[in-house]
């Protein structure tokens, strides 16, 4: 998990992909379908084709807010800055 996070915060859309995995599935992780949408559509948007589609089997489980709030982390998000993206995961009253 320490080096695909490593690796996902300076742009690697691999890396992005395998965390989002990772979220949906709970692999390592605390399951989090929000930050798993989040980090496929970086990776999509970084050129990994089936992050894309993972991402949309993602949207099929999540309500219209959910997906806003992942779009929105998904935007603010820059290489090396992993502070959004903890800070989420902390909110525990946050839904998956």
């Amino acid at each position: 998990m320490k080096w695909y996070r490593l690796a996902a915060d300076q742009g690697d859309a691999d890396a992005q992909a395998n965390l989002g995995t990772m979220y949906q599935d709970g692999l390592g992780v605390p399951q989090n379908n929000v930050t798993a949408y989040m980090w496929s559509d970086l990776a999509s948007a970084g050129g990994d084709q089936e992050a894309g589609k993972h991402r949309e089997g993602l949207a099929n489980k999540m309500s219209a807010a959910e997906i806003a709030e992942a779009q929105h982390l998904a935007r603010e998000w820059k290489p090396g800055k992993k502070r959004i993206v903890a800070a989420r995961e902390q909110d525990s009253s946050m839904p998956n």
